[in-house]
């Protein structure tokens, strides 16, 4: 028997287990699969760059003109390293613009035009990797120079002006009044767009659209507040949606320090196809395990649809899920965020006792990931003042359960999109619980046998049960039949299934090839 628990270490393993079982078909699939955002991703790391007059990203016109001509399942980068070479053409975004206005074709080579092509590829792609590689040292020499926030959990709030002009002031701010995490909320609908946004942008609806230049200028907006602040000021944004693996491959490139990145949320709550998102999610993860980012998972979207108290077990199975593909995809503990929240009704009795068992659980199963506790939002009334209470109990909970990442709770949650003012009253909160209470975790012991004890215990062995039950029927079976979230996602359904192609015997990535030869560096 350990920890303050007293959870059955024999039951854990059997749940770890579990989870590699019913992972570990989805891991099979992704290995045999690809995607054109995939693809994508691997022509950003080869030096695709800029978008036609349309704005649509010349990555996006040259995959959609390889598959036009020889399919997806070859994957992208031999035909395009091969036309390079036919063409005696010698950068790859001029290719992709002649291959939009229809003057290439593709060939899939084979013999020494594909070994040669396949050699072409490797090398541009590898100065891609090797670029994210600089990025990565880069950040360990800063954080090593400004140093890390003295306190944890980390404070992590978001801006979401939808002007990347207006949210790098606010960051700033933010910074300076105590935040450690600026995370940019991105666009709404965002998501579902089957490209990545060129350029700095200022027309985001709810958030502000993620683009590599807007990675670019508030990675250097936060530099210039690290230096100021004496800390390193980490930023955040998203890999999720039909361009997940671009969104990891940009933020690698452009230095960004923690990314949501969720196995499951974009089947559920973006109804995107479950074959796209997991073979998405795997490769993005192998670019997040290379860059050195911190992912963060979403297990606390469950709670808003469904009863945060008689699916909690479903929490604890998804982060289960969510540690076995990191860890296959080659994260380490320290790099895995994952998801929990703070969204009993208050009014249900003992709630936070209830939210006490939840929180000190997840961090027993995960003791050396940077757990990533969220705020009350479902039951959260317009009243501003039982609002800043719940984010003050939810702060407690935060600092008692010994958390990694806190991110701050807003009194005007479902009423307005923040004010600064908002924000600074919030991070008051944040401040206080931190100062008053900051080591309670190491006084704070449930009682033996007590309500707390029992309440974990339970919630472990429910998940242990649904594991068991997902084991005999499959993960994607038990997608479609809504056991997550109470969302029904069939594998044969939903958005981006048509940009989802079975790897030929032929198929080559040149950046899977490299992350998989050297996953940590």
């Amino acid at each position: 028997m350990t920890g303050k628990l007293d959870l059955d270490p024999v039951l854990v393993a059997r749940a770890r287990e579990l989870a590699r079982r019913a992972g570990q078909p989805v891991v099979d699939l992704a290995r045999s699969h690809t995607t054109v955002s995939v693809e994508r991703a691997v022509l950003r790391l080869a030096g695709v760059t800029g978008a036609d007059p349309d704005g649509i990203p010349w990555v996006n016109r040259l995959v959609d003109a390889v598959v036009a001509d020889v399919g997806l399942g070859h994957g992208v980068a031999a035909p395009v390293f091969d036309a390079l070479v036919r063409e005696d053409i010698a950068d790859v975004t001029l290719l992709a613009q002649k291959a939009a206005a229809g003057s290439v074709r593709f060939i899939q080579p084979t013999g020494r035009a594909a070994t040669a092509a396949r050699r072409a590829a490797r090398k541009a792609v590898g100065a891609g990797v090797r670029q994210v590689d600089r990025r990565r040292v880069e950040r360990d020499r800063l954080v090593k120079r400004y140093g890390d926030p003295k306190q944890r959990p980390w404070i992590y709030l978001i801006v979401a002006t939808g002007d990347i002009y207006e949210d790098i002031p606010q960051a700033q701010a933010a910074a300076r009044a105590g935040a450690d995490v600026i995370a940019v909320i991105r666009s709404t609908g965002q998501s579902l767009l089957d490209y990545v946004p060129e350029g700095a942008t200022r027309e985001g609806f709810a958030g502000t659209y993620a683009t590599q230049e807007n990675f670019r200028l508030m990675r250097a907006a936060l530099d210039s507040s690290s230096r100021e602040l004496g800390r390193y000021v980490r930023l955040t944004n998203y890999a999720s949606g039909l361009c997940m693996p671009e969104m990891a491959t940009l933020a690698g490139l452009e230095r960004l320090d923690m990314m949501l990145n969720d196995s499951m949320y974009g089947i559920l709550f973006r109804d995107i196809n479950p074959i796209r998102t997991f073979v998405d999610q795997r490769f993005s993860r192998q670019v997040h395990a290379r860059a050195g980012i911190i992912i963060n998972t979403g297990e606390d979207n469950y709670l808003t649809t469904a009863d945060a108290v008689d699916e909690a077990h479903t929490v604890t199975v998804s982060q289960l899920l969510n540690e076995f593909f990191a860890h296959e995809a080659g994260l380490a503990d320290w790099q895995l965020g994952l998801g929990h929240a703070f969204e009993i009704n208050p009014d249900v009795p003992e709630s936070f006792r209830l939210e006490l068992a939840h929180a000190l659980l997840a961090r027993e199963l995960f003791p050396d990931a940077p757990l990533k506790w969220m705020p009350p939002t479902k039951h959260m009334t317009g009243d501003v003042f039982r609002g800043n209470l719940l984010d003050g109990f939810f702060n407690l909970v935060g600092t008692m359960t010994g958390q990694g990442i806190l991110l701050v709770g807003m009194m005007t949650e479902a009423v307005v999109t923040p004010w600064l003012s908002d924000r600074d009253i919030a991070l008051q909160n944040v401040r206080y619980v931190l100062s008053a209470a900051g080591g309670l975790h190491e006084d704070f012991v449930p009682a033996s046998g007590g309500f707390i004890q029992q309440r974990a215990n339970r919630v472990l062995g429910e998940a242990v049960d649904l594991l068991e039950r997902i084991g005999d029927q499959s993960l994607l079976t038990a997608i479609a039949e809504g056991t997550f979230g109470i969302m029904k996602r069939p594998a044969d359904r939903g958005k981006g299934l048509d940009g989802v192609a079975r790897h030929e015997a032929d198929y080559y990535n040149p950046a899977s090839e490299l992350l998989e030869e050297g996953l940590t560096r």
